[in-house]
């Protein structure tokens, strides 16, 4: 299998990708992939080579909502002209074999439903070389202070807006939540008076529990909600691998704002000039 380059022999790029699909709401059926949207991330900058995303009309058009459950407005009539899974699967692979695979709990649900929508044309599936699941190396990582760990509560606690449950545009946050994580994690191993308490916010987003074996109640109930308890892979999984990461600070606001403004100041005292990027190059050991 041949891995895509991003300029540094040896480093195949990264690709953040999400589904968005039909929640099943009675015994026997199964879930549709009703949009798919990628990033590709040159994994030493974190600058995004190229994007894709599509509406993908299912072989039941009744699944999909006559009306939008969420904010996403994939509706019946939405995707009633889309393609075909079979007529876009080649573009799929393309953008998704031989990259490190990155997204928010795609281990247990995302990388799941490619292969079943494969196995359905008849087609192999595409395969990493690596893969990156933010749920968990972030509840490994940095624990449950934003509340639970989904994507929604994640970029509410970073004020990064509300999630908008459409493909490309959750990927996108995907992204921007890691770099928030990884800019916290790195200050705190720098600077570890800045983990005291009245630096982190109290959660206000409380998980909604999950019953094994029945289905949501509501079609708006998440499909990709984590567990509270534990996060389970599957064996099969390829494992996650590290991927170096140079970046400068993101842009911050609110509690995290504070905290960047207050080490900068400690850091010009400790440091004369020297600029807090040059510092931060290094924060990718901590995803490790």
């Amino acid at each position: 299998m041949e891995a895509h380059n991003s300029g540094k022999e040896g480093m195949a790029e990264i690709v953040f990708f999400d589904l968005e699909t039909n929640v099943p709401n009675r015994a026997g059926q199964r879930f549709w992939i009703l949009e798919f949207g990628a990033i590709v991330v040159c994994p030493q900058k974190l600058i995004e080579l190229e994007s894709y995303s599509t509406l993908i009309r299912p072989k039941d058009l009744s699944v999909a909502s006559l009306k939008p459950s969420r904010c996403d407005g994939i509706t019946r009539a939405a995707v009633a002209n889309a393609p075909s899974f079979e007529q876009v699967a080649d573009k799929i692979f393309t953008i998704l074999n031989g990259r490190v695979w990155a997204g928010h709990n795609i281990q247990r649900f995302d990388c799941i439903r490619i292969k079943e929508a494969f196995a359905e044309i008849g087609r192999p599936a595409p395969e990493p070389v690596g893969m990156i699941d933010s749920l968990g190396v972030l509840t490994e990582k940095f624990g449950r202070r934003a509340g639970n760990m989904k994507m929604a509560s994640l970029a509410t606690y970073f004020g990064l807006g509300q999630q908008k449950h459409r493909s490309l545009d959750d990927v996108r946050m995907n992204l921007e939540v890691l770099k928030h994580c990884a800019t916290v994690l790195f200050l705190e191993s720098s600077l570890p008076n800045l983990s005291n308490p009245k630096w982190q916010g109290s959660p206000t987003i409380m998980t909604r529990s999950r019953t094994n074996g029945k289905f949501p109640s509501k079609e708006e109930a998440s499909r990709k909600s984590p567990p509270i308890t534990s996060i389970a892979y599957q064996r099969k999984s390829p494992p996650i691998t590290s991927i170096g990461y140079q970046r400068t600070v993101p842009n911050t606001r609110g509690s995290l704002g504070k905290v960047t403004e207050s080490v900068r100041n400690l850091l010009c005292k400790a440091q004369g000039k020297q600029p807090l990027n040059s510092l931060l190059k290094h924060s990718h050991t901590l995803l490790r």
